[in-house]
């Protein structure tokens, strides 16, 4: 058993469609605390980031929006991040946009950094978000994190990532919308792309556990960043970036429960969710039902439902 620590990340700066900054308080009414104490563990709910006192930052890119905003939400969100982390807690941020793993995942590399652990990162979603904001195009800076943690520049006023994460200890799953620049960036760096023909050909299990005994092989921390799109959007519909041919539900609950399998895990995002798109909240306790996988439901623990 461990604990955990709730970080609300209000934040819908990073793309246009708003909606997003109240994923933090849909999860909290889908019950994620009592999901996860009722596997025995402990729960604190530090409550929501508020974004500091802004500088002023302006892109070359003329398409970049909210800039200041972002650069704001990445720095309190590696403070509180890494804080977590600093009491052996796992840190969950309940977001939220994309945007908000620019923070999380440098929150992580900093304590990682700290206790000289190498830091992994798994991102299930739809989407690379391997631009920089020099090379987006439509000017979302949700798009970029992937970017900002592998250590691509064009980042120019935000914080210098802490240790960028080399391409050998990434791994993006799931992915099925990359944009032609991004794809020639992620060649280059040669990270690991799992894409849905490689989950059709291969299955889910194979090319997440070899990831998996990658990071345990190293003694590693892994950061899970999960967002909505990730899913088909026939069961995950309240997401803005909807792409049709993600994971089923039981094969969105396989990777979490080989997640807690593995037991490596050290942090999580929650990502994507708006729920103004949702319908009667069945995205939000979908996402908090994965995260019961991932503190280590069964799948035969769980109760039928009424249609």
């Amino acid at each position: 058993m461990f604990h955990t620590i709730l970080i609300g990340a209000p934040i819908d700066d990073g793309q246009r469609r708003p909606g997003c900054l109240m994923g933090p308080a849909a999860y909290r009414v889908a019950g994620i605390a009592a999901a996860i104490r009722d596997l025995g563990h402990g729960v604190t709910d530090w409550g929501d980031v508020a974004l500091p006192d802004l500088t002023d930052a302006a892109s070359l890119n003329p398409a970049v929006h909210s800039l200041p905003q972002v650069i704001g939400w990445t720095k309190v969100l590696a403070e509180r991040t890494e804080a977590a982390l600093a009491l052996d807690a796992m840190p969950i941020i309940l977001g939220g946009d994309h945007s908000l793993a620019l923070g999380s995942v440098a929150g992580a590399a900093a304590h990682a950094a700290r206790v000289e652990r190498p830091l992994f990162l798994l991102w299930l979603d739809a989407h690379s978000d391997f631009h920089t904001p020099l090379t987006t195009s439509s000017g979302n800076l949700h798009g970029t994190p992937v970017a900002y943690i592998a250590g691509r520049d064009g980042f120019a006023g935000f914080p210098p990532f802490p240790q960028p994460i080399p391409a050998d200890r990434i791994c993006l799953f799931g992915i099925r919308s990359v944009d032609p620049a991004e794809h020639a960036a992620l060649l280059d760096h040669d990270i690991a792309i799992n894409d849905m023909r490689v989950l059709d050909e291969f299955g889910i299990v194979a090319p997440l556990r070899a990831f998996l005994e990658q990071v345990r092989a190293a003694n590693g921390m892994l950061h899970v960043s999960l967002d909505v799109d990730f899913m088909d959007p026939s069961i995950a519909p309240a997401v803005g970036t909807t792409v049709p041919g993600g994971t089923t539900f039981r094969e969105a609950h396989l990777v979490m429960e080989l997640l807690h399998d593995c037991g490596l895990v050290t942090s999580l995002d929650l990502v994507e969710l708006n729920p103004f798109l949702d319908e009667r909240g069945k995205t939000a306790k979908l996402m908090v039902d994965l995260v019961g996988s991932l503190m280590g439901r069964r799948v035969f623990d769980r109760p039928t439902r009424s249609a």
